[in-house]
């Protein structure tokens, strides 16, 4: 689905990288799984039996979903209150994620499974996420092809490389919350990113799986393409029905459109064949 509109062809694209770039769902449950087998298993490690019973009752894969809904509405309050000069205010993604997994721990009364310096490391998976199978190669491709890919994620700085560099993920620039001390979906965000690579608002495109991010985005003067992610998606059925009816997202790549691999690689195809703007 593509709304062209006679719009130019963008220059950048921008990327939002969790959900949309890298599958932090099955990253961040299966390294929570092997954690929690690795200390169960350990020769070293004394754990009481309340403690063990508490742990067989958990759902990795829920205790990660929990993580990530966790950061969703960190950021979304924090960028409810715009911009900040004051660094001491300024909370990162790393330091969100390390408290909210504490918290997390003594939510489900596991606390004491790991000690201090394991759970720090613990709260560092968000650094090492795995990309979807399209997304090194997509992201290549577009780069080939002569655009500027850039992250515009909320997650901080040292974070984006260390995953770049994981994943293999060829930025152009990084770009994120930290350097303009708001969150997404925060209009200062989207504005400062097109004022750092010299650009009009609509020479750039947002690249994003969530439609929250594509809104502001837009309302920002931003082009959009949309990505459909496996539980990506907050807005109900209902609300994605009536974002397509208004056709505001430029370009739509659904989950299923895999004739050359999907998702980012799907872009790259309908920028050679020119169904886009």
């Amino acid at each position: 689905m593509s709304n062209t509109g006679g719009k130019p062809k963008p220059k950048v694209l921008f990327f939002d990288v969790f959900g949309t770039v890298v599958d932090w769902r099955s990253t961040v449950t299966h390294y929570l799984e092997t954690k929690y087998f690795e200390k169960l298993n350990s020769a070293s490690s004394s754990i009481a039996c309340t403690t063990r019973h508490k742990c067989a009752q958990v759902d990795w894969g829920t205790f990660a979903q929990e993580w990530r809904t966790r950061y969703y509405k960190f950021t979304s309050e924090l960028a409810s209150l715009g911009t900040s000069n004051e660094s001491s205010i300024f909370k990162t993604v790393d330091e969100h994620h390390l408290d909210s997994l504490r918290e997390l721990l003594r939510q489900y009364e596991i606390d004491i499974l790991w000690i201090d310096d394991e759970i720090l490391e613990i709260s560092r998976i968000w650094h090492y996420l795995d990309g979807w199978p399209d997304s090194s190669r997509g992201l290549k491709a577009l780069k080939e092809r002569g655009f500027t890919i850039c992250t515009l994620s909320n997650g901080n700085t040292s974070l984006l490389l260390d995953m770049a560099k994981h994943a293999n993920l060829p930025w152009t620039y990084v770009f994120s919350a930290d350097r303009f001390g708001a969150y997404k979906p925060n209009s200062e965000v989207y504005i400062c990113a097109c004022k750092e690579v010299g650009l009009e608002p609509g020479r750039c495109a947002m690249v994003a799986a969530h439609l929250g991010d594509l809104q502001a985005a837009k309302e920002c003067g931003l082009q959009t393409i949309y990505i459909e992610r496996p539980g990506e998606e907050a807005w109900d059925v209902e609300k994605i029905r009536e974002v397509r009816l208004k056709g505001w997202v430029d370009l739509w790549i659904e989950a299923g459109e895999d004739i050359n691999g999907g998702g980012i690689l799907e872009v790259v195809r309908r920028y050679e064949v020119g169904k886009v703007p």
